[in-house]
């Protein structure tokens, strides 16, 4: 499908979920209700009718972009062999992580100490792990989706164990913008499935902020990470008190 095509069934889908019909549409525009379905039928738009469109709907022309990337189908998960490759090389692993965010190759250069060459070279080997599209002019274009997740028990997953999230978790949690809760209780699997689904549904708002605050300049934005964990569990002081 071709990118104007994608931008015009985004637009139609946007548009059928306000409840705005061709009609409607029409009216808002200020063209006949033939016109409209003209427009969307030989996908011919002009950038200034784009947004128009794009304001009836209630979004910004940016939105609209993100959207479209965003029904894109993308790699939620590597193979062993691409994870084991990542965490063989700690600045290949940096430039991954900075290119899902969003990084541009002049701030990647800019704040850590790789050198354009060798920048260029790592870009080029994610490139062949298939990680992200290299463009010209050191542009790129990420071929992972935002909800990419670790392979069970691979890699990555005992990577993070060992040299992430137990460093993650060695903190008092007071300075700004940290947080730390921990909450218990004896809940129905009714009750287990429905925190299943919120926590889900906070991983994908995370990764949908992430991939909008993308367009953000680098210093407006800060490293941030959130844990979310959630196991059959009993502390072993309780356990150790259970009759036998």
């Amino acid at each position: 499908m071709s990118q104007l095509a994608e931008i015009c069934e985004t637009l139609k889908h946007t548009l059928k979920q306000q409840n705005i019909t061709y009609k409607t549409l029409a009216l808002r525009l200020n063209m006949s209700e033939a016109n409209v379905k003209r427009m969307f039928s030989l996908k011919q738009f002009s950038l200034a009718r784009l947004e128009e469109i794009c304001t009836v709907a209630g979004i910004g022309l940016s939105d609209l972009f993100l959207l479209v990337e965003s029904k894109k189908e993308k790699l939620i998960q590597l193979t062993a062999e691409q994870e084991q490759e990542l965490i063989d090389d700690t600045k290949l692993f940096l430039v991954a992580a900075c290119v899902r965010d969003g990084w541009s190759f002049d701030e990647i250069i800019h704040h850590y100490q790789i050198d354009q060459f060798e920048c260029v070279r790592l870009m080029a080997k994610l490139d062949r792990l298939k990680i992200i599209q290299l463009l010209p002019n050191n542009q790129y274009k990420m071929l992972i989706s935002q909800n990419f997740h670790w392979l069970p028990n691979g890699p990555l997953e005992k990577y993070m164990e060992k040299n992430g999230i137990e460093k993650f978790m060695a903190s008092s949690f007071t300075d700004e913008n940290s947080f730390r809760f921990y909450i218990r209780g004896t809940y129905s699997q009714t009750s287990i499935d429905i925190i299943e689904r919120k926590l889900n549904q906070v991983k994908k708002e995370m990764a949908l902020l992430n991939q909008e605050d993308a367009l953000l300049p680098l210093e407006n934005r800060q490293h941030v990470g959130l844990l979310l964990a959630m196991r059959p569990w009993e502390m072993p002081q309780f356990k150790a008190l259970r009759r036998r």
